[in-house]
């Protein structure tokens, strides 16, 4: 039996919005996906401020795609890039493609990119827009890659800072005539304490979900059945919450029981469910 090839990505970086001091993390978290065949980098490089890429584009063999502004106050980086990407789609037709920036102009392609099958990696800051984020295949915030979850060995939470950064986690679902809601914040590399978890209705709500859809007849589910079926619903990373899992974010909520923790048939069940069995 043939060995299942890995996945060919094309990694499509928006220099203009996005830190070069990141892109060791965001290649090592794209290596455990696949093979990063295509590696290009965006921006007007004859700009001061793109002059610390330089180092990193020797480092890690990246292309830099020179795209000089055609008039003040805007540039044509993303026209550039998203032209190239429908190209690669359609040549290289690489099986997924990592996109760097925290822009909501990419939307559409990224719409467009897993339209045509492609897995869409993106990364980005705090501060990106959430229809960016929700059409990604996952999306990760640039503040919690390279960042292991905070551990206390005497079970207390985290220690709170001030003033921290924030970032949305579940879009908030708008009804028709009602007011938006402010969508809920928290802190962007700091694990998100049990109590906090536990008051993040929609994230909930998306977790008890995928477990009653894939659970058996007591009431257990498979925690990899359950990325699965989250995965194909939203773009979601349990990192974003502080977590380095799955596993220990359903723990963390302390509104699932666990079973084979450590193991490979770890499982879950909704706590209510328990009590009615």
């Amino acid at each position: 039996m043939l060995a299942e090839s890995p996945l060919r990505i094309a990694l499509l970086i928006d220099a203009d919005n996005a830190p070069a001091e990141k892109l060791d993390e965001i290649l090592t978290e794209l290596s455990t996906l696949g093979v990063i065949n295509i590696r290009r980098a965006y921006g007007n490089w004859t700009k001061a401020g793109l002059q610390g890429w330089q180092s990193r584009l020797l480092e890690f063999a990246l292309r830099p795609m020179q795209q000089f502004d055609y008039s003040k106050r805007k540039n044509a980086t993303d026209m550039a890039m998203t032209v190239d990407a429908m190209e690669l789609l359609y040549t290289e037709r690489p099986d997924a493609f990592g996109i760097v920036s925290s822009d909501a102009d990419f939307t559409p392609l990224v719409m467009h990119l897993r339209a045509k099958g492609a897995a869409v990696y993106g990364f980005g800051a705090q501060q990106t827009p959430l229809p960016f984020v929700n059409a990604c295949s996952r999306f990760l915030y640039l503040e919690a890659l390279g960042q292991g979850p905070i551990e206390h060995g005497s079970g207390e939470e985290p220690a709170e800072v001030a003033a921290p950064a924030v970032v949305p986690a579940i879009p908030p679902l708008i009804v028709p005539g009602e007011r938006e809601a402010a969508p809920p914040v928290r802190p962007a590399t700091l694990r998100v304490p049990s109590q906090q978890l536990r008051q993040d209705r929609q994230l909930l709500a998306l977790l008890r979900d995928a477990v009653n859809a894939t659970q058996d007849e007591q009431g257990w589910a498979r925690v990899g059945a359950v990325g699965t079926q989250i995965g194909n619903k939203a773009s979601f990373d349990a990192r974003n919450y502080g977590y380095a899992s799955l596993t220990k974010l359903l723990a963390a909520t302390q509104a699932f029981e666990m079973r084979d923790e450590g193991t490979s048939r770890v499982a879950v069940r909704d706590k209510r469910q328990a009590r009615v069995l």
